[in-house]
């Protein structure tokens, strides 16, 4: 269930700030203990990265699934987090945190969504996020139309002419993909050497090898040549001052994301380089109530990979429990006696 915005004060027990893939997982976690969720998100879909940068990306790290992509795994854990009624709150930002003399918490959106609950769960990955943009004069008129900051559909480029800007995992990603629909794609980076998996920039060379992709290396970006939203093409410099026209239909600069907590940084706790410390075994943080999980959460050891975040939601779920119901002891069951509702 979808709620873009409600004035009337909401009761449930438990409020995720984050509705990506650990923050849709927690929902399943905390659904199974009995628990009831409102998700609240910045983007207008759920999903987080794993659905607004990374959709057609092959993800090789989940258990059971030797690859699946970035969609294909939102819409697998919106499909187990269904059966518990979570209500999402999206395109809104949780702006306000107020404890409530009863130990609970008022929260507050940017729409105006008032949700009074007993605890809060922070799954927000590295924040609110936007691209880092390249510095270049007129970028803003090509934006959406020839240069994009994601990848939602690689057949959106098919036959056309793109210059990849970039040297880390998702420059490379996409060079290696790409080429498989485009008519022409040149890599441009400042160094020789790229920031990715060493079999990714083996798949890479092979594109290099075929003809379909070429490598601008040492090189910046330099200027944009175009019209009406239009690239005609990319300009490039070399580390001489050596300027070189790459024909180009589309750019794509994968520069990094800019990440910010935004006003949860204000909820009286320490906040590191965009991480919340938090007790390892419960991922509780200073503030009683409320919980970190995914890779805002942070303590000795942690990895930030996909399956540790959903190993932090059923950490954080289990101690929720009882802040949620104090007067019962949790006898845990497996989901392989206990079921899940509507099962059969």
């Amino acid at each position: 269930m979808t709620d873009a915005s409600s004035t009337a004060p909401i009761d449930t027990d438990v409020v995720i700030v984050g509705a990506g893939p650990i923050g849709l997982f927690a929902i399943f976690q905390l659904g199974m203990l009995k628990i009831c969720c409102h998700i609240v998100d910045s983007l207008e879909e759920v999903g987080g990265q794993c659905t607004a940068l990374y959709p057609e990306k092959p993800i090789f790290d989940i258990p059971a699934h030797p690859r699946i992509d970035g969609a294909a795994l939102i819409e697998n854990l919106e499909t187990q987090a269904a059966p518990f009624h979570p209500t999402y709150h999206l395109n809104q930002q949780v702006t306000g945190l107020t404890p409530r003399p009863d130990g609970g918490f008022d929260i507050e959106t940017s729409t105006g969504t008032q949700i009074r609950c007993k605890a809060v769960v922070i799954a927000a990955g590295g924040g609110a996020f936007g691209p880092n943009r390249p510095p270049l004069d007129g970028l803003a008129d090509y934006e959406g139309r020839s240069v994009f900051y994601m990848v939602k559909r690689r057949e959106d480029f098919r036959g056309k002419r793109i210059v990849i800007a970039g040297g880390g995992d998702s420059a490379v990603d996409w060079a290696v993909s790409l080429p498989e629909v485009a008519d022409k794609v040149y890599v441009v980076h400042r160094r020789d050497k790229f920031r990715a998996a060493p079999d990714m920039v083996d798949r890479m060379a092979a594109w290099v090898a075929a003809g379909k992709l070429e490598l601008v290396t040492p090189c910046q970006l330099s200027g944009l040549d175009g019209a009406d939203g239009k690239l005609t093409a990319v300009r490039v410099k070399d580390l001489d001052g050596n300027e070189r026209v790459l024909d180009a239909d589309i750019l794509l600069p994968f520069f990094g994301l800019a990440a910010k907590l935004g006003p949860i940084e204000n909820w009286g706790f320490p906040v590191d380089k965009h991480t919340i410390p938090v007790d390892r075994a419960t991922c509780e943080t200073p503030l009683p109530g409320v919980f970190a999980i995914g890779d805002v959460a942070q303590y000795e050891g942690k990895l930030k990979l996909i399956l540790q975040g959903f190993a932090d939601a059923a950490a954080a779920a289990h101690k929720i429990h009882g802040i949620v119901y104090p007067d019962e002891a949790l006898h845990f069951e497996y989901s392989t006696t206990k079921g899940v509702p509507g099962e059969k």
